[in-house]
């Protein structure tokens, strides 16, 4: 049974502790105060979930709490967009590849919006039950980008991305992996902070500013290759500046990437 560590935080928006549980106690401990240490002083709303395989270690904060998704439901766009296809046993057209490539890479929104018309609500919601992520709201008006997520949901999602399950195949799972791992330059800040050289870095980034709550700034990384297997969401709000919600997911990005990267962090007990 996994150790459970929780250490409070004086964040005044995000009064919970960072929760970690882990195999290994001295990484839970420490993973939770050093998550809680790069909250202190930030004003966002912050909702945070990882999972690292390699040590049993999982660690949540306000992690079923909703935000607009902003550009991080792209990944569920592309998901369910593979997932259709799969069950009719074909293959993308050409269009929905070069689609789907904008969408990801360069967060295209009108290749989005294209893709998102094409599926339908209907198929959206079908794909998020199939994948058990029943905190996901659409939008009542359409609006791909004030769908409703939380970190859980998100980090569902990575999950299904990066191991073998019944929803995504091996090949589709294979292209969205592709995909968030050519994300260009500009927009690969956030969970990649800090992350080990050797790391395949995967990652699709959100940002958006609303009349209300300020900045919404989320960051989804899947992180493989070598020893390395873990994914970590970080949704926050109230953001005075889109840096501003870019450094709060930074420190907190740091702190894990270090603490599960530490010598004798991946050693098995």
């Amino acid at each position: 049974m996994p150790t459970v560590v929780s250490v409070g935080s004086a964040h005044a928006t995000t009064p919970q502790a960072a929760i970690c549980a882990s195999d290994k106690p001295e990484l839970a401990e420490k993973l939770s105060e050093d998550i809680n240490s790069a909250l202190d002083g930030a004003s966002a709303t912050t909702a945070i979930s990882l999972h690292d395989r390699t040590t049993n270690t999982t660690c949540a904060l306000d992690a079923d709490r909703k935000f607009d998704s902003a550009s991080t439901v792209k990944v569920t766009v592309l998901a369910t967009l593979l997932w259709d296809a799969q069950k009719d046993d074909r293959a993308l057209t050409q269009e929905e590849r070069d689609r789907a490539t904008a969408m990801i890479t360069k967060s295209d929104n009108d290749a989005t919006t294209a893709l998102w018309n094409q599926l339908g609500a209907a198929k959206v919601n079908a794909f998020l039950l199939a994948a058990g992520m029943t905190n996901t709201v659409l939008d009542s008006e359409g609006h791909w980008g004030l769908t409703q997520i939380t970190a859980n949901d998100e980090e569902k999602l990575l999950q299904l991305v990066t191991h073998a399950n019944p929803v995504l195949g091996e090949d589709s799972r294979a292209y969205i992996l592709k995909l968030t791992g050519e994300v260009i330059p500009s927009q690969r800040w956030g969970t990649p902070a800090g992350a080990p050289g050797d790391a395949q870095v995967h990652v699709k980034n959100g940002w958006l500013e609303r009349a209300t709550n300020g900045w919404r700034v989320h960051s989804l990384g899947a992180f493989t290759g070598g020893d390395h297997d873990y994914t970590i969401t970080v949704l926050t709000q109230d953001n005075a500046t889109m840096d501003d919600g870019i450094a709060n997911i930074e420190g907190i990005a740091r702190a894990v990437h270090e603490n599960l990267n530490a010598p004798a962090a991946g050693a098995r007990p």
